[in-house]
């Protein structure tokens, strides 16, 4: 493995890792499906990036596809459409209270995943992922000289 890739592979190897857990927990517990867009979106909404045209952004896809996950999501009944109080022209997503079941679920899940993953690779390591990954990293590098 490359120097540049001893990072960066792990990394989204760690996300899936978690992902597919997640999806195969809900699963288990009679939830449908989800794709891994709708699981962006819901994590999005929960952390308060509510318009569509916002998460869009912050995923780096377009409008068009987010609002084809947010159809399905609100076909699922987990989360729906909102007008925005403070700007009219606009709307925001809301979870459900399907959703905020779904959700508490996902939570469960992930409290296992956790366990799992100490006794896996031991708590110390555990904590230092998620201490390297609550430091404020500050914006990403732009130039190269």
């Amino acid at each position: 493995m490359d120097k540049a890739d001893s990072l960066i592979v792990p990394l989204l190897q760690g996300f899936s890792w978690f992902d597919d857990g997640l999806q195969a927990y809900l699963e288990a517990k009679g939830w449908p499906h989800a794709t891994r867009s709708q699981s962006m979106v819901m994590i999005h909404v929960v952390r308060g990036i509510t318009r569509p045209i916002d998460i869009a952004r912050s995923l780096g896809v377009s409008r068009q596809a987010i609002h084809t996950t947010i159809s399905q999501m609100i076909e699922l009944d987990l989360l729906a459409l909102e007008h925005d109080s403070i700007d009219g022209r606009s709307k925001h997503v809301v979870v459900t209270p399907t959703g905020l079941k779904m959700r508490a679920t996902a939570n469960d899940a992930l409290l296992h995943m956790v366990a799992v993953l100490e006794d896996r690779i031991g708590a110390r390591c555990v904590e230092g992922l998620r201490h390297a990954f609550a430091v404020d990293w500050g914006p990403p590098p732009t130039k190269f000289d």
